[in-house]
């Protein structure tokens, strides 16, 4: 695969032998080679279980305390006082049946997040198979099928964001943009760790946080120690 000029040059600055802290980390991260746009900052951390064993999942939400940098549409699915308390809670889209009968024929996606209270479920599992491969379908260990619209609006809106293992055993979620400056990456970062690390199954065994790295959206990786202090 070719590289820009840019990587290339950030390569050279990451010591792809060495496992930083996190202080070192994120400053070598903020002074790499620019894009032309503000990156966003990735987080990815293997884990030690096995996620094919229904006892080693790790899945949950965290609120960073700085959000992530991206403004999140947020569609919800409810009725009559739900609907009215989800639109002056700031969603983006509000409807029930009318919504998700737009999603199927229209495969209309113009959204990031899809809240439902439950009752909506059993009519929302007709687009599951436009809503699924695409990570939208709502799920209550996210928080995203809930009696409590307005709590789950403020939240997503406020920088929430779900962490799930991939068939690989890794975590990828954003924790911020490269504008955001050294103290509140950190921020973020720790508190996402935090909640990983407390998200632990009682079923894994031996080391559980096997690598940690952060990258920026056109950069490099940068391995950092597993390590972390609660």
């Amino acid at each position: 695969m070719k590289r820009s000029k840019k990587y290339v040059e950030a390569m050279k600055l990451v010591d792809k032998t060495k496992v930083y802290e996190i202080d070192e980390a994120i400053e070598l991260l903020i002074k790499l080679p620019k894009a032309k746009f503000d990156e966003s900052v990735e987080l990815h951390v293997k884990l030690g279980v096995d996620s094919k064993q229904a006892d080693q999942q790790v899945r949950g939400t965290v609120v960073l305390p700085n959000g992530t940098g991206k403004t999140k549409k947020v569609l919800v699915l409810a009725k009559e006082d739900k609907a009215k308390a989800a639109k002056e809670a700031g969603a983006d889209y509000v409807g029930a049946e009318d919504m998700i009968t737009k999603i199927i024929s229209e495969a209309w996606l113009d959204f990031d997040v899809i809240v439902a209270t439950p009752d909506m479920m059993p009519m929302l599992g007709r687009a599951a198979k436009i809503l699924g491969p695409k990570g939208l379908m709502p799920n209550p260990k996210a928080g995203t099928v809930t009696p409590d619209i307005v709590k789950a609006i403020t939240e997503i809106k406020a920088g929430k964001v779900e962490y799930r293992l991939d068939k690989n055993n890794i975590m990828h979620a954003g924790i911020g943009k490269v504008s955001f400056g050294a103290e509140k990456l950190k921020q973020n970062y720790m508190t996402l760790i935090e909640a990983i690390v407390k998200a632990k199954p009682a079923a894994a065994k031996g080391q559980y946080l096997k690598s940690i790295s952060i990258t920026t959206t056109m950069g490099p990786g940068i391995s950092i120690n597993t390590t972390v202090k609660i």
